[in-house]
């Protein structure tokens, strides 16, 4: 604000760029009051936003925008030219929770869509990263900054100092994590997370019906309903709100007393986000309960603890060889240009590192591809969208195109004229010769009425029955990290003075448990019992799954996996499976070769307009596997 004034920037200098709509939404009345201070506005841009209202940003060129990268993309391939030009001004660009952005292909969109507008704006312009977990951040301000030159530096403000009430308790299912919570801390505000939608919508009915008064929080559900949700618990002094991790991420719902979380989060970033949460008010504390549902949910938080309390944070790790995002980027560029030379996106994006780094040999050998696929078309001179390009990317579809992520079809609830969320077509949908159920949704049930298949819209009134609540998804599995540290729980001796005494009760069972099974002894055992040997390496699920596959093509050896180990034929010859495995991960750049799943792929919006090599490479990129496991394992 203070160079906006000294040095007189116009139009719309200021960019503030954050992961979620609900973020930006609670931002906006703060920054609107500091900027209407010295006389400037605030303009908040989203898909929810009307077009009144973008007509009057259009027309008043707020300095400061609060708005997502998709946005931005919206804007820069729009055919009209009003749009871009509200661009044209900026100096400077601010990312809120940047290792929200930063881990994934949504971070590399994001710059990508910052370079593109520094070359509207003829200017280099500022980039500020702002962020509470970020455990590697001399390297992540390599990211932000990419090419750009100026000085590059790294704030840190010290947090004030607040112990930690951290308490893990087992409770082994998601019925008697309800009950403990509708018994303790009332009178309190409860910020309660769970880490799928589906758990989200179960647990808040099962609150309910122990006369808890339960708002519910996450990306499914429409805005009018999370904004009053919000609001409502936010203004509550006696309430529990359930929800993922969209309340994670900084958004103000008032000064919250406890902080519980069902299970464990996949990362300690993560917990430091949620726990960070609460401690705000003077004389309180920062705090957490875990609940464990489940003998596997309890070695991961005790696991996650343990690192936290080692001082562990994830590093943020850019996803490498973007093929799959360069496809998307020289999509929007055609469009935004209407046309250009066959190497005219290097004027746009030449410099950025994640581009510039791929191989020349490659880049033309993709965009050969995308021309014989008619995805692209050169008429020798100029590179335009395709006919196949157009059909599936072209302006009509251009929200296929702005997004980098799969997302399912996805169905609205409507009751009357009031919109509730969205749902996967899986929870509408019904076999043959069954009774459609009601579906749960804002915690609570309702009856399906009718379903509209071509407008994707289910109508539905209030149910007493029980309903059930499905979305698409798929576990990640626990890192190598998380893995090996649920190994440090399990072969140690001592138990943490954070362990309710059934959580340490639990953990002696689990312990004498792997122990019976040999993983204290030896990393291979046989059981002939269940007619397997089990390869016990704590390796994560992504290498374990490498190496599933890896047996069964290199010695037709067929292996189930988990987080935790390989289990191989009983018959198998261990010594086939150890020297498949050694020769694999010595090889050169044996972490880079390393197969991909189905999963992988599926996940990689753009891989069907790749080649079978950069589709396998680019999934593989994005996968956070640090350099040096492979030198960790042992078999």
């Amino acid at each position: 604000m203070s160079r906006l004034l000294t040095e007189n920037w116009e139009g719309t200098s200021i960019l503030y760029l954050c992961p979620l709509k609900a973020l930006l939404n609670n931002l906006h009345g703060r920054l609107e009051t500091y900027f209407g201070m010295v006389g400037h506005e605030v303009g908040l841009w989203h898909g929810d936003i009307s077009p009144a209202d973008r007509k009057k940003i259009e027309t008043n060129k707020p300095a400061c925008l609060l708005t997502t990268p998709e946005s931005l993309e919206v804007m820069l391939i729009s055919s009209r030219r009003e749009l871009r030009e509200l661009l044209v001004n900026v100096r400077m660009v601010v990312i809120d929770e940047i290792h929200a952005f930063a881990g994934d292909d949504r971070g590399l969109h994001l710059l990508a869509v910052v370079e593109r507008i520094q070359r509207l704006a003829g200017r280099q312009f500022q980039r500020t990263g702002l962020s509470a977990t970020v455990g590697n951040p001399e390297v992540l301000i390599d990211w932000l900054a990419g090419h750009c030159e100026g000085e590059r530096r790294v704030v840190t403000v010290e947090a004030a100092s607040v112990e930690a009430d951290v308490c893990v308790d087992y409770v082994g299912n998601l019925e008697n994590a309800a009950y403990v919570i509708s018994q303790l801390h009332g009178g309190e505000k409860r910020l309660v997370f769970c880490d799928s939608r589906r758990r989200v919508e179960e647990l808040a009915v099962m609150l309910r019906d122990h006369g808890i008064s339960t708002f519910v929080s996450h990306s499914s559900l429409s805005a009018e309903q999370r904004r009053e949700a919000e609001a409502a618990f936010s203004s509550d002094t006696n309430c529990v709100i359930v929800a993922t991790s969209t309340l994670e991420l900084g958004i103000d719902v008032g000064d919250l007393d406890r902080v519980i979380q069902i299970d464990a989060p996949n990362t300690v970033a993560s917990f430091l986000q949620r726990i960070g949460r609460t401690g705000r008010r003077p004389g309180s504390s920062r705090n957490c309960l875990f609940l464990a549902t489940s003998d596997n949910a309890l070695l991961h938080a005790t696991a996650l603890v343990a690192l936290w309390e080692k001082g562990f944070v994830e590093p943020i790790v850019a996803p490498r060889d973007p093929y799959h995002l360069f496809v998307q980027q020289l999509l929007a560029m055609t469009l935004q240009t209407g046309g250009m030379r066959v190497d005219g996106w290097r004027d746009w994006l030449g410099q950025f590192p994640a581009f510039a780094n791929l191989p020349a040999a490659d880049i033309a050998s993709l965009i050969q591809h995308l021309i014989d696929s008619k995805i692209l078309f050169s008429d020798g001179v100029l590179l335009s969208i395709g006919d196949e390009g157009e059909r599936r990317f072209g302006r009509k579809h251009f929200l296929e195109l702005v997004s980098v992520f799969t997302s399912p079809p996805l169905f609205e609830v409507v009751h009357g004229s009031n919109s509730i969320g969205m749902v996967d077509w899986l929870t509408v949908a019904v076999e043959e010769g069954k009774e459609r159920r009601p579906l749960i949704l804002s915690g609570r049930a309702w009856d399906i009425q009718n379903i509209d298949f071509s407008g994707r819209k289910v109508f539905v009134t209030p149910s007493t029955a029980k309903g059930r609540a499905r979305w698409y998804g798929q576990g990640q599995g626990l890192s190598f990290e998380m893995a090996r540290g649920v190994r440090d729980v399990l072969l140690s001796a001592e138990s943490s003075t954070r362990w309710s005494n059934r959580c340490r009760a639990k953990m002696e069972t689990l312990r004498e448990e792997y122990r019976a099974r040999g993983v204290e002894s030896t990393s291979c055992v046989s059981d002939q019992a269940e007619n397997h040997v089990i390869w016990w390496n704590f390796a994560g699920r992504f290498l374990n799954e490498a190496f599933a596959s890896i047996l069964e093509t290199g010695a037709s050896i067929e292996a189930k996996f988990d987080d935790f180990s390989l289990k191989v034929p009983y018959e198998t010859a261990v010594s086939a499976v150890r020297d498949t495995i050694r020769r694999a991960i010595a090889e050169p750049d044996a972490l880079q070769n390393l197969p991909v799943s189905k999963q992988w792929l599926d996940g990689l919006k753009f891989s069907d307009c790749l080649p079978e090599r950069f589709a396998s490479r680019a999934a593989r990129g994005r996968v956070r596997v640090r350099e040096d496991v492979l030198d960790q394992i042992r078999i």
